[in-house]
């Protein structure tokens, strides 16, 4: 994907008509960060509507060899432009399906209390592309509750670490507990092979918590033939039971 279908795709996702401030919160933050140990993580407040960096945390540069004054000056474009070209296009489609996510699922009333995660690879100074797992924190919405401003901490992994791209939402529930609402792997369908078309009717059916019977009358096929198929389909997933896929994908909708 070329940067400028990358800022594009990442305008519509972010995109806004209000222009929050969050100067004594910023202040609070950098007032933290100069008693914080040097670590391999680092945050940063992110702002998807001007596509800057708000504050940038000292462990930026310790964690990627490069002067946090480069991502002041140039903000998220430069920063998008150290992802590995492999990994935009996954990036870009979890970023827009958390929002849509968010958008369609999440109460007003909820979204601050949502936290969302992904990763990706990224080339450092020494021009190495290393991991990095993202964790955003919303902090600041426009007038329709989307969020725009964020806290995202950045864990760096070293690069011989093999990683699929994932993302999550997470809700703080009652008991200031954070619940999974959404998971997806973008890097494996995990129905993309192996799996017959006439499996992959029964898996939907299963989800949509139908019987083997009843299952068999909307395919037309006996209930010993749809036995057949669930355990064929366990077998080839290496899942131990029906209940297990089905809650697997009740969670992540884009494996079926």
């Amino acid at each position: 994907m070329i940067f400028a279908d990358i800022k594009s795709a990442y305008k519509d996702i972010f995109e806004s008509y209000d222009n929050p401030s969050l100067e004594t919160h910023i202040e609070k933050i950098k007032e933290l960060d100069f008693y914080l140990p040097y670590s391999s993580t680092f945050y940063c407040i992110t702002n998807t509507q001007d596509l800057s960096f708000e504050f940038i945390s000292k462990n930026m540069q310790s964690c990627l060899g490069i002067p946090s004054r480069e991502f002041h000056a140039k903000g998220m474009r430069y920063f998008w432009s150290r992802i590995h070209p492999d990994d935009i296009d996954k990036w870009l489609t979890a970023l827009n399906e958390l929002m849509e996510f968010t958008l369609k699922e999440i109460p007003m009333e909820k979204r601050h209390l949502m936290n969302y995660t992904w990763n990706f690879r990224f080339k450092n100074a020494h021009d190495e592309y290393i991991n990095i797992i993202q964790n955003t924190t919303p902090l600041e919405f426009d007038s329709n509750m989307k969020p725009i401003i964020g806290l995202a901490h950045y864990t760096v992994i070293h690069p011989n670490v093999k990683l699929q791209i994932t993302a999550s939402a997470k809700l703080l529930n009652d008991q200031n507990e954070y619940e999974t609402l959404y998971y997806n792997n973008f890097s494996q369908k995990l129905l993309s092979d192996g799996i017959s078309n006439r499996e992959r009717d029964v898996i939907r059916l299963l989800v949509l918590n139908h019987s083997s019977k009843a299952i068999a009358e909307k395919l037309n096929i006996s209930s010993n033939t749809v036995d057949t198929h669930r355990r064929n389909i366990l077998k080839k997933l290496n899942i131990s039971s029906t209940g297990e896929l089905i809650g697997m994908l009740k969670m992540n909708k884009n494996l079926i």
